[in-house]
Order: C-alpha cells, then sequence, then structure tokens
C-alpha cells in the first residue's frame, strides 16, 4: 500500500508496538524470526526492501487458566484477599478460547496518506487533504493490510478508476481470508489445549468473499476437522457479525449439549480498495479508519475441569433492527468491488436507542447501573464511542479496552469484537473486578448485537 521507493520493510520487535500481543510464528513465515512482523518505516540508507511474499503472523495471548483474581477490597484487618475463579452456570455457553491472526502488512497511520495517494495516483491536493484530517480523527494508529506493493504491480487496474475489479478483488481476498481465519483457529486451538477433531461446529463470518463452497469449507479441511462437522456460514453482516456469531454460536452450545463450536471470523478491505473519487467520499473514511485481519474463539457449555479455562459467560443475547434505518449504512458489490455509504446521522441513530437496548439486556441479571459493568463495544469509530459515553454517562475508561483496540488494529470490521474482548480479558485479569458487562456491535440495518456477559 506504500510505495517501495519511499519506504521499505523492515523487522521489528512485536512487543515495542503499543498494545501488540506476542507473535507466534507460523508456517508462512518462510525464514522470517519469531516476535518480528514487516513494518513500513521512512528510508534512511537502509539495505533494499526484502523480497518475499505477503506472510502470515498470528498473535495470541497465554492462557491465564485458574490464575486467582486479585481482588481491590481488603479484610477487616486491612489485608488484601484473593478469590477463585467465578464457577460456570451449568448448561451456560463459555468462552473457552480466544485467538487472533493479521497479514504481515503493518501501516503506521501518518505514514497512510502518502501511501494511499501514490499508489492511487491521485492528483487532487483537495482529497489528500481531506484524507489527513480524517486520519487524525479516527484514533487509529497502526492497521494491518492485506494489500501490499506486489499485488498493485500485478494488478495494475485496481488503482485506475473506473476499471472492473470485482473478479480480480475476490480472487485476492478468497484465499487471503480463508488463511488469516487458519492461523486464528490455530491460535485458538492451542489455546484450548483440546485436539482439533474435538469440535463438532464450525461457524464462518465474513463480508471480504463470495464463492462455492465457502470458505467455512476450506476452513475445515486446512484445520484437519472431521468431514460431519456442522458448518455455518455468514455472510455480509458488516460490523455486527462477530456478535451475531456469538449468538449463533450460544445457540448452538446451550441445545447440544458436549458441544464445542468454533467461531471464527476474517476480513479484509481488498474488494473496497479503488482510487479516490469526490463522488464516493465514504472511500476515503474507510481507507483511514479500516484494517484487515481475523479472530477466532472456541464456544462450549459446562467446561472440562482441568482441560478447559473459560473466561467469559454468554449468559443472554439479543438482536434488534432500528425500522426505516435500512439507508444509514447501505453496501453492495458493483464491478469495481464492494461500495459503501455511510449517513452522517449514525451516531444519533445509535445514540437515540442505545439506553433501553442495553437496561433490556442488563434486566436480565437486574443490573441497573451502567458503571458496576465491564464494556466490550465494537469500536465503528471515535464518534460513535463518545456519544454511547456520553449518553450512558459512564466513567472515563469504560470503554478503554475498545479505544485500544480502534488505535491499534483500526475497524476490522467483524474481527474487532473479539480484539476488544481479549483486552477486556486482560483488564479483568488485572483486577476491574466486574462480574457482569455488555458486548455490543451495531452495522446495516441499522442492526443491534447484544450480549449480557458474566466474567468467570
Amino acid at each position: 500500500m506504500v510505495p517501495a521507493s519511499n519506504f521499505f520493510s523492515t523487522s521489528v520487535r512485536s512487543d515495542l508496538l503499543s498494545g501488540a500481543s506476542p507473535l507466534l510464528e507460523s508456517r508462512y513465515m518462510a525464514k522470517a524470526p519469531m516476535n518480528e512482523i514487516r513494518v513500513w518505516v521512512k528510508k534512511q540508507n537502509h539495505q533494499s526492501k526484502p523480497r518475499g511474499q505477503n506472510l502470515w503472523l498470528v498473535s495470541s495471548t497465554p492462557r491465564h487458566g485458574q490464575a486467582l483474581l486479585k481482588m481491590s477490597k481488603i479484610d477487616n484487618n486491612n489485608a488484601p484477599w484473593h478469590r477463585l475463579k467465578r464457577a460456570s452456570t451449568p448448561r451456560k455457553a463459555t468462552v473457552l478460547a480466544i485467538g487472533k491472526a493479521f497479514p504481515r502488512q503493518l501501516i503506521p497511520q501518518e505514514y497512510l496518506v502518502e501511501g494511499y495517494i501514490r499508489d492511487t495516483k491521485c492528483q487532487d491536493v483537495s482529497i489528500k487533504e481531506k484524507l489527513e484530517r480524517l486520519c487524525k480523527t479516527t484514533t487509529v494508529k497502526t492497521r494491518y493490510t492485506v494489500m501490499c506493493k506486489e499485488i498493485l504491480d500485478q494488478y495494475l487496474e485496481l488503482a485506475t478508476e473506473g476499471s472492473s475489479t470485482i473478479r480480480q478483488g475476490l480472487g485476492i481476498a478468497s484465499p487471503a481470508v480463508v488463511e488469516m481465519a487458519f492461523e486464528a483457529s490455530l491460535a485458538c486451538i492451542k489455546e484450548w489445549g483440546r485436539p482439533a477433531t474435538d469440535i463438532t461446529h464450525i461457524i464462518y463470518v465474513s463480508s471480504s468473499e463470495i464463492r462455492l463452497p465457502g470458505g467455512d469449507l476450506y476452513l475445515a479441511s486446512e484445520l484437519g476437522l472431521r468431514n460431519d462437522v456442522s458448518r455455518v456460514m455468514l455472510y455480509f453482516l458488516g460490523c455486527y457479525g462477530g456478535a451475531t456469531g456469538l449468538r449463533v454460536a450460544k445457540d448452538i452450545a446451550e441445545n447440544n449439549p458436549g458441544s464445542r463450536i468454533l467461531l471464527t471470523t476474517s476480513e479484509t478491505t481488498i474488494l473496497g480498495f479503488r482510487p479516490p473519487n469526490k463522488a464516493r467520499p465514504y472511500d476515503l473514511v474507510g481507507a483511514a479508519l479500516f484494517g484487515d485481519g481475523a479472530a477466532a474463539v472456541i464456544i462450549g457449555t459446562d467446561p472440562v475441569t482441568g482441560k478447559e479455562s473459560p473466561f467469559m459467560e454468554l449468559s443472554y443475547a439479543v438482536q434488534q433492527f432500528l425500522p426505516g434505518t435500512q439507508s444509514v449504512i447501505d453496501g453492495c458489490l458493483t464491478e469495481e468491488g464492494i461500495n459503501f455509504k455511510l449517513g452522517r446521522d449514525l451516531p444519533q441513530k445509535i445514540e437515540d436507542n442505545i439506553e433501553e437496548f442495553c437496561r433490556k439486556l442488563m434486566s436480565k441479571a437486574s443490573l441497573t447501573d451502567f458503571n458496576e459493568m465491564f464494556w466490550a463495544v465494537h469500536p465503528g469509530g471515535p464518534a460513535i464511542l463518545n456519544r454511547l459515553e456520553s449518553t450512558l454517562k459512564l466513567n472515563k475508561g469504560k470503554l478503554e479496552c475498545s479505544r485500544k483496540a480502534l488505535k491499534d488494529f483500526g475497524n476490522v470490521s467483524s474481527n474487532t469484537i473479539f480484539y476488544v474482548m481479549e483486552y477486556m480479558r486482560e483488564e479483568l485479569k488485572r483486577g476491574g473486578g466486574e462480574e457482569w458487562g455488555l458486548a455490543l456491535a451495531f452495522g446495516p440495518g441499522i442492526t443491534f448485537e447484544g450480549i449480557l456477559l458474566r466474567s468467570l
């Protein structure tokens, strides 16, 4: 995405990047050493960019198993006390493991504008200035992307206005999203600690590919799952797809005792890549905000003691759409790829309806105080987070995990809720203490997805 003439690819310690998790070597890394990733930086008399394909890296956080959670309270002798993990509720779905994966190409936000404008051969100064303003307001610092110079050199039409690129885009995106889903699933299964053949169901979520058979079959085959694994595809749901996947996985788990569901989400922005055009202002929003990646979780009820380590319980889930708002988030496939239109009134629509929606979820556990809960909110953009925080009068820091995910990865559509949940797991592990929380996501419809969570 950034021209090789002005930047070069180098390896950097992953733990030096803000918010980065330890990186695990994948089978796609060739000779790349552990804990290194490909990142674009300004050229300063360094060697030329090393050759290679767009390789994959996968990241995961270590299992914390049955570790004690340190609480902030003290006993009558002013001594701190600890408690064991909360027991899961019988026959309630729990999250047993989580993993994520990204393309190797990491784009710092400060280099995005120059690279995008040059890659697309844009000569309009006003477009460049607008993109610069957007990049500053998104709060995004780094993003991963499948797009790279090798792809642009091979498919010149991707950067040519008016070219038919849907075939080329799908040809790139379809294998890419499966590879990312594969790596995220491997990380998740490794954390889970049981063989992949114990997976009984697979849910595959993506808005980045269209083919028959779908990515669910290719993923199941690559992972070596049983050929009688039950498969579900959830296509083109957009940003709420990950939360929908959790709701569907919950229903499957609670209605099939002993089942173990692998839920994976994978997205790339390849289908939306095109030169900027004043007639398509939302293209610049996409260029400034969205990133690529994958996530995976394993869901099941009644965790096996000593073999599984649940960290979150899916207590209650609900979906709701707002009548008459179909045009606020509008997307369609065209010969030039996927086109999106986003209404300026989206944050306001969410603000007007979010409190009632949250209270509906909270009532299932007789909860009334928004600030006595933890919050895992899909960060569609800073405006949505700001409106939600203001409307619900949330204490500062309640949406920190959402803001951190947005900063580190951008909006990665259906995946992002899981990046937030992973950060939330670590936050609660450090002593956040709240037992109950909400996972929220918003997307086309306007559709709200909500899950009442219980920390274990």
